[in-house]
Order: structure tokens, then C-alpha cells, then sequence
């Protein structure tokens, strides 16, 4: 048994010197919105590992929103907690680079080569770029859009299969709506969380957040003026309520509520929640300025934080199947996004078949030439002028301010938090 055993362990000795050591890299990813992207994530980590079996991908805890992933990073920016990656909204990216926070892709960019034949073109690289540097790659992008209940516009008098196309018939056809009665509300407009929606109006109009240096607030003028004025139509003319988010998703999702304008990226679970209570549309956001109008880029961008150099390659991998033409392939139809890259969008192995298939989801698509970059704006108050934007859009639906007033008052106080030239 003894010379057995030598045998076997000798055998043993030499199978090991022949077979390398199985490495193994452990990632720790964090992202936003579990409601938007937890199976997301899932089906596309899964499949990574399938391809990539010496990289495993193990997920932190999900920040509820955008605003609080950002805080989340920068508070564990440089210890233990922080995570290897991160998904951060496009409009926060400049926050994490003013800090030094995220790794410059640029370099890794130049070394893979032709980008383009993996989907990603100088204009998508360039969606999460701060100031020409690569600071992560755009994983989900969106655009603001319309839905609406054929149901209730065609009991108002209007026609389902010839959705309003200015907001003066928007809120025109809302009043209606809410003239029916039995608890039904016209609009319900996403104006909540933060100034994307506000963006929509503004940017819609022609506008601007802050004039071309970066010293003066600009959303206060002529475009601005317009934007907040739609918005208290909306309440006074169209039939919204002051509705907190979640209470305007399930409103519009039981059949109470006619047109709800919010991103694309909810449709997957606007289409579930709907079911069959109401026949769902979908159609293009109005422009206060149909020529010169245009709309903010919602979403968020992959970014590596991980200062070592082995998890940075193993990183690098994830970052470009993630936002890839496979993490787009899954994105798209599991969300309502429309697809941050090329390949995806073009080839049949992908999506090239899917709007054909699946016509509430062409809406946001053909919206995609009049995105421009959701604004970041500069220094570290970031997310207090965010908030300080929401808090007085706040002041205009619930009327205890005029649209003038809450501009002009967040104006203000939004300039005495712009860094100083």
C-alpha cells in the first residue's frame, strides 16, 4: 500500500507542476436602481462568468437612485468599501473626475485599437467623457419620452393613433382627460429627483443651464421662463397633481392618469405594470422649440475605481462586454433604454430585429439624434444645485410660488454655489 500511495502522491506532484494554478479575480461591482437593473446585471455578470471563468462578480449593495450613488462613491473613495466598479449617472461623472477618483480609460482605449468594431463610436465613447478624458464607458443611455392610455385620450375626444405633438395639445387634451371624472388626472410629468426632466424643458426650448463659462446661471432666461411656465400649465390647464414618483407610476399604471412623461428606461416596467388594464403608447416628447430644441441623455456610464493593476485588466473586460453589443442586447429589452452601441443597435444577432417587433420601445429610438449630454455641473455642490432645481419646481406644482418666482429664487441660489472663476 505504501508504494501505492508513493505513486499516487508522485502522480499527484507531477499533475500539479503540469496544470497551472487556477487564479481567480473577484470584482466587486456596484450599480443604481435595482428596480431597473438588478436582473440586468444579473443576466450579465452570469453570462461574463460563463466566458470569463478565472473573473467572479460579486455585487455591493445597489443605491436607490443616481444622486445617492455618487455620495455613496465619494464617501468610500479611497477605503476598503470602495467598490472595483461602479455604474454612476452620465450628469456625476464629472464630480468623480474633479476628484480623482475614476481610472483615465484612454489609456486602455488606445491599447484595445479600433473601438468602432466593438460598437463603440467617437460619439458614444465621447457620452462619458469629462473634458476629452475617458472617465467610463455609457452603459445605459435614455431619453425623456411620452407615454400615454389610448383608453382615456379616446374617451377625451382625442386620437390614439395621432398622439399630441406640441404641449399646448398635450395640455389641452390633459384638461380633458381630467374632466372625466371618477378620480382620473391628465399629466403626470417625472419631475422629481433631480433636473433631468427639467432638462427635458429646458434644453426642449433651446436652452442652457449655465452660460458658455461656467460663471452665470442661464436656465433663468427667455428658455427657462418658458419651460417653468409649461410646467404650471401642466398643473393649472392639464390635470396634474403634485404626485410624489412612486405615486405617479402606480396612478398611470391603474388607469388613472392620461399621459405620463418620464425616461425610456421604464418601459420594461411600465409595460408590466400596465398588463392588460389599458391599451400603453408610447410616443415623442414634445419640444418647446421644434427647430432649435433638443434632449438630455439620461443613464449612466460603467467606471473602473480599482487602483490595482491585475483587477484593472479584469475590469477593463467587464467595462466593455457589460456596455458592449451583448449588455446592450439585454439593456435594451429589459429596460426601455435605447442601445449605447453601434453593433447592437445595427446587427440581427443583437437588436436589428427587435423595434420591428416591439413598437412602444421606437419611440425613445428615434429620439436619439436630438441627444445632447445631461449637463454636470461644476465644483462640489453638484448635488445640492440638483436639489436645490427640485425643490423649487416643487414650489411651482404644489402653486405656493409663481413660475418667475421659483426661477428666479433658484437661479440665486444656485449661482452663490458655482465655484468661483
Amino acid at each position: 500500500m505504501k508504494h501505492f500511495s508513493r505513486i499516487f502522491a508522485a502522480a499527484a506532484v507531477s499533475l500539479a507542476t503540469a496544470i497551472p494554478a487556477y487564479a481567480e479575480t473577484t470584482l466587486t461591482v456596484h450599480y443604481p436602481m435595482p428596480g431597473f437593473f438588478k436582473n440586468v446585471m444579473d443576466t450579465i455578470s452570469k453570462k461574463f462568468m460563463e466566458e470569463n471563468p478565472d473573473i467572479k462578480i460579486q455585487f455591493a449593495s445597489p443605491s436607490a437612485t443616481y444622486e445617492e450613488g455618487i455620495q455613496t462613491i465619494l464617501r468610500q473613495a479611497g477605503t476598503d468599501e470602495m467598490p472595483d466598479i461602479t455604474f454612476i449617472g452620465l450628469n456625476r461623472l464629472r464630480m468623480l473626475n474633479e476628484r480623482d477618483v475614476a481610472v483615465d480609460l484612454g489609456p486602455l482605449v488606445k491599447k484595445e485599437g479600433n473601438m468602432a468594431e466593438l460598437g463603440f463610436s467617437d460619439t458614444i465613447l465621447k457620452l462619458a467623457q469629462v473634458n476629452g478624458k475617458q472617465v467610463g464607458l455609457a452603459f445605459a443611455t435614455s431619453n425623456p419620452i411620452m407615454y400615454y392610455n389610448a383608453d382615456l385620450v379616446k374617451a377625451a375626444g382625442g386620437d390614439p393613433d395621432n398622439p399630441p405633438k406640441t404641449w399646448d395639445e398635450v395640455i389641452a387634451l390633459g384638461g380633458k382627460i381630467k374632466a372625466l371624472g371618477n378620480g382620473v388626472d391628465g399629466i403626470d410629468f417625472r419631475w422629481q429627483g433631480d433636473d433631468w426632466m427639467f432638462s427635458a424643458l429646458l434644453f426642449g426650448a433651446g436652452g442652457k443651464m449655465l452660460n458658455e463659462d461656467e460663471s452665470k446661471v442661464a436656465f433663468n432666461g427667455p428658455e427657462g421662463e418658458k419651460a417653468v411656465e409649461i410646467l404650471e400649465r401642466m398643473v393649472k390647464e392639464g390635470g396634474m397633481p403634485v404626485f410624489t414618483k412612486p405615486a405617479g407610476e402606480q396612478a398611470f399604471a391603474a388607469g388613472k392618469v392620461g399621459f405620463e412623461f418620464q425616461t425610456t428606461g421604464a418601459l420594461v416596467n411600465t409595460i408590466k405594470n400596465v398588463g392588460d388594464k389599458f391599451t400603453l403608447r408610447t410616443a415623442k416628447i414634445p419640444l418647446i422649440d421644434p427647430v432649435n430644441g433638443r434632449l438630455p441623455t439620461g443613464g449612466n456610464a460603467v467606471v473602473i475605481l480599482t487602483k490595482d493593476t491585475a483587477k484593472q485588466e479584469a475590469a477593463w473586460k467587464f467595462a466593455k462586454f457589460a456596455a458592449g453589443p451583448y449588455g446592450a442586447s439585454v439593456v435594451v429589452p429589459g429596460t426601455g433604454y435605447v442601445p449605447n452601441n453601434e453593433l447592437a443597435a445595427k446587427s440581427s444577432d443583437y437588436l436589428g430585429d427587435f423595434y420591428k417587433k416591439n413598437p412602444l420601445f421606437q419611440a425613445g429610438l428615434s429620439q436619439m439624434p436630438l441627444m445632447v449630454p445631461w449637463y454636470a455641473f461644476p465644483g462640489t455642490n453638484g448635488v445640492k444645485v440638483t436639489q436645490t432645481i427640485v425643490d423649487n419646481l416643487s414650489r411651482i406644482v404644489d402653486q405656493s410660488a409663481s413660475p418667475k418666482e421659483a426661477l428666479t429664487d433658484a437661479a440665486s441660489d444656485v449661482e452663490g454655489m458655482l465655484p468661483t472663476q
